[in-house]
């Protein structure tokens, strides 16, 4: 009853979203003389914050057509190189990158925001790679004749396209970088693929603001999935998809209900910059309000996961902490982080990190033994949240050299 409910209210709020939207144009239309008095413009803008707030939001696009190197623009190119039921394999090129490019996979989070949340982080990391990164399905969007996708799954998924992107021009092996929530799920497929020795297995790996090991520095994150048995879970934010999607009747844990947790904690900025958003509108300033539209355009969009890889992902990496603990298992077999012996690792963390605190992703670090020192490099980005690790100016101009030099200084090893 829970995903009909919302449904209802969802169409509901667009037919309001719809209606005060046309409202807002209405009172700010020039031929109208409403909108030469005080009140016009300060309706029309109040109307305007509402729409954008309750509109119906898709699946946003990349949409990454150019970047600036050196002050030089040159065209991206995107392309789908892999189709699977819950994921596809996103690549994106440049003009003029360099024949010996490494290639880089993106592990983007399955955690109620679709891939593009990484815009930022692959319009720049293209600037010098040629960059893959893992496209997740919207869990209501695939039938049940796909079967069930977990945490093994997730990770069967990523040895597969490291497989499939294979070796860069010069003979190297791939990197691989995991924003949040897939740390877990990339550390243990690089210790599986170090095991076996397979050929394919990342040179490197980053891991930015994952959580590793939740005991360190926990968050309120954390402390919600602590104080409640996983029972409670699987009883009270599991749903059953409506007959209206082609997923019906697979039990998810719906984006919605993922994006009201994050919303309310912290409801306060929300609000405050939807005020300043309203302010902006009063006054003219179309571009800072569009830079919040923006914003939530992404934020707000949101996508359901399977209701098995969401109970399994609370209770091995929040509950028991299988991986620092040493009791991780994949399809039966226990994951050997000892047995990461040559791909280097990379800890990122931020300083002001609210969802993974610090020490959470450097404990990584910690629980590779037998990889050399030389091969381990932590880094914490002062002043930056979770969202600016890998956003931001920040990302941009600070955090992303790091990447890049640690991906050219492990590349002559793996040759």
């Amino acid at each position: 009853m829970l995903y009909h409910a919302y449904e209802l209210q969802r169409s509901w709020l667009h037919s309001a979203s719809s209606l005060a939207s046309i409202s807002a144009e209405w009172l700010a239309n020039p031929a109208n003389p409403i909108s030469y008095t005080g009140l016009g413009p300060i309706a029309a803008s109040a109307l305007d914050v509402f729409a954008h707030a309750a509109q119906d939001r898709g699946k946003p696009k990349f949409g990454i057509e150019m970047v600036e190197v050196d002050g030089a623009p040159f065209v991206v190119r995107e392309a789908r190189v892999l189709s699977k039921p819950f994921g596809d394999l996103l690549r994106f090129t440049r003009d003029d990158l360099p024949e010996d490019a490494p290639s880089l996979l993106i592990v983007a989070p399955m955690s109620g925001h679709y891939a593009t949340l990484l815009r930022g982080t692959v319009e720049r990391m293209v600037e010098s790679c040629v960059v893959y990164i893992t496209d997740w399905a919207d869990a209501r969007m695939v039938p049940t004749s796909a079967g069930q996708f977990d945490l093994d799954d997730y990770i069967d998924y990523i040895v597969e396209f490291l497989d499939h992107i294979g070796p860069d021009a010069t003979g190297g092996r791939a990197h691989m970088m995991a924003v949040c929530q897939p740390s877990v799920p990339a550390f243990a497929a690089t210790a599986l693929m170090n095991a076996r020795k397979d050929p394919f297995r990342p040179a490197t790996l980053t891991m930015m603001g994952g959580p590793i090991d939740t005991r360190e520095s926990p968050t309120s994150v954390n402390d919600l999935a602590m104080e409640r048995p996983i029972s409670w879970f699987r009883q009270t934010v599991i749903a059953t998809v409506p007959m209206n999607y082609p997923g019906a009747g697979r039990k998810v844990y719906p984006g919605f209900m993922q994006l009201a947790s994050f919303m309310s904690m912290n409801l306060g900025s929300h609000m405050m910059s939807h005020y300043e958003m309203f302010k902006h509108l009063t006054v003219g300033d179309e571009a800072s309000a569009q830079a919040t539209k923006d914003f939530y355009d992404e934020y707000r969009s949101v996508c359901d996961m399977t209701a098995e890889f969401y109970l399994q992902t609370v209770e091995e990496v929040f509950q028991t902490h299988a991986i620092p603990n040493g009791t991780f298992r994949h399809r039966g077999e226990l994951v050997d982080l000892d047995a990461i012996t040559d791909t280097a690792l990379l800890a990122i963390e931020g300083e002001r990190d609210d969802i993974s605190g610090l020490g959470q992703t450097k404990a990584a670090l910690k629980l590779t033994d037998n990889l050399a020192d030389a091969r381990k490099r932590y880094y914490m980005a002062e002043g930056a949240g979770h969202y600016g690790i890998f956003n931001g100016s920040k990302w941009r101009g600070t955090i992303a050299p790091v990447v890049e030099e640690f991906i050219a200084e492990h590349r002559a090893d793996h040759g």
